[in-house]
């Protein structure tokens, strides 16, 4: 009779068990390998929490209260955070639900917003995208598990954290920035019920500013970011599993946060792995899904359409949800919506033409065929591999626009863009970004408002070519 019992497949496995428990010598490397693999998995979903923590951090830094404060800025690569551009004019608040519902009260125009949670979570759409349409109106967020009335006339969207983030654009359609970020001023947030105590807005456009969680994603402090975020938010049911996993690592909602000298180095360790994990999956990702057509270099940044949550038909994507917060920031259905006229397209080359990383090295050229299928308008930013933010080079411009730089550009022929440390014999001053030597880098294509030939493969740009 042929045993069914299970073999050793190596010496390795064989000396760790001894007749079907494991051996002595082995117990503590294997309780180690758990708690490890235990970790890099809690690492990689709770990301985006930490990440909104950064983003919350870099306006705390500059002395901006949540709650009490509403940035705006025209923003630069001075202005670092995961894959911000330079396409239009932010406004961005921590708002604090603590003290109860806040309304967010948008005149008519062409606003593009949305609200997140503690956990970039999606709550709410806002302007075009949001139930206004761009028409205006008062949205009000409540907090977890309000029960008070909800006021007639408002837009409604419900938090399960009292921290969330407001992030609200205003298109310059004519291509004046400053008269967009006067629109951004024209903005009132308050409590509800008291218009009279709308937050203040300060222009943060000059100012450097990092709303990363860069500094924390690859050491221990990671964790110590997110107990303190744990503490401090209600418990969601969704996540019930997660915060499960959690208390394996000595994360526990109301006990301290206070590991050994062995769990430390092991949470250290799944720190570096969790985040290397999250850069494959953004840049060196096998999924077939992810290519934008059959014959180019383009990625989606974003593999799951439609959804902020990242949920299929068969359950949440964890490789897409990866991917897009290791890039990015902030979700919203309107960032994944691939229909013609609605929300955005959002296209990642990190390789050129050859296949090869993108070197900052080395100069680039890229065609766009023209006209580009945006109903709106479109444009390309260049982004440090590093820190996923513009490319901070001695330019101080890491982005090229159809309403700004090439707003000139008309009527059927490509246009030719360049990428590089040293500039083109023309057009250096509207047809080309900056990059540094040493440092990789990517970039990002964007169409707001995506005609037809957007999807259907009747347009398609260029591959970056190495000069």
């Amino acid at each position: 009779m042929t045993s069914t019992l299970p073999r050793a497949a190596d010496a390795a496995q064989a000396y760790r068990f001894e007749h079907g428990y494991p051996a002595d010598a082995a117990v503590a490397q294997i309780r180690d390998d758990a708690d490890l693999a235990r970790a890099v998995t809690a690492y990689r979903f709770w990301y985006p929490t930490v990440s909104a923590e950064g983003i919350f951090n870099g306006s705390r830094e500059l002395g901006l209260e949540d709650g009490r404060t509403m940035a705006v800025m025209a923003t630069s690569p001075r202005q670092v955070g995961f894959t911000l551009n330079s396409d239009t004019p932010y406004g961005a608040a921590a708002l604090d639900l603590t003290g109860g519902p806040m309304v967010v009260e948008l005149p008519a125009g062409p606003y593009i917003g949305l609200v997140d949670d503690h956990h970039q979570a999606w709550i709410a759409d806002l302007g075009i995208p949001g139930p206004d349409a761009g028409k205006g109106g008062r949205h009000v967020i409540l907090p977890p598990g309000y029960t008070g009335a909800v006021p007639d006339g408002h837009h409604v969207g419900r938090a399960a954290t009292y921290k969330v983030l407001l992030a609200v654009r205003a298109l310059p359609l004519d291509g004046n920035l400053g008269r967009a970020l006067d629109a951004l001023r024209r903005i009132k947030v308050y409590p509800l019920g008291h218009p009279d105590r709308p937050l203040e807005i300060v222009d943060t456009t000059d100012r450097d500013m990092d709303f990363t969680c860069l500094r924390w994603e690859d050491d221990f402090e990671f964790w110590q970011v997110l107990h303190r975020v744990v503490e401090t938010e209600p418990v969601i049911d969704a996540y019930r599993g997660m915060y499960g996993l959690l208390t394996t690592l000595g994360i526990i909602k109301g006990q301290p946060f206070t590991p050994d000298q062995r769990m430390t180095s092991i949470l250290s360790r799944a720190a570096r792995i969790g985040r290397d994990q999250l850069l494959v999956s953004a840049f060196a990702s096998a999924r077939r899904d992810r290519m934008a057509w059959p014959d180019r270099r383009w990625e989606w940044a974003g593999l799951v359409p439609d959804d902020p949550d990242f949920q299929t038909p068969v359950g949440l994507d964890l490789e897409a949800r990866d991917r897009w917060f290791a890039q990015a920031i902030v979700a919203s259905p309107a960032m994944f919506r691939r229909q013609v006229g609605g929300g955005s397209l959002y296209w990642l080359a990190a390789r050129d033409a050859t296949g090869a990383y993108l070197d900052g090295g080395a100069n680039y050229t890229l065609v766009v065929p023209q006209p580009v299928p945006a109903n709106l308008f479109w444009s390309v930013t260049a982004y440090d591999a590093q820190t996923r933010s513009q490319v901070q080079a001695a330019q101080g411009r890491a982005a090229l626009r159809s309403l700004v730089e090439l707003r000139g550009v008309t009527g059927t022929d490509p246009v030719t863009l360049h990428f590089g440390p040293t500039p083109p014999a023309e057009n250096s001053d509207t047809h080309w970004i900056q990059t540094v030597p040493g440092r990789g880098w990517f970039t990002y294509l964007r169409i707001y408002g995506p005609e037809q030939a957007a999807f259907d493969g009747v347009w398609r740009p260029g591959d970056l070519t190495r000069a």
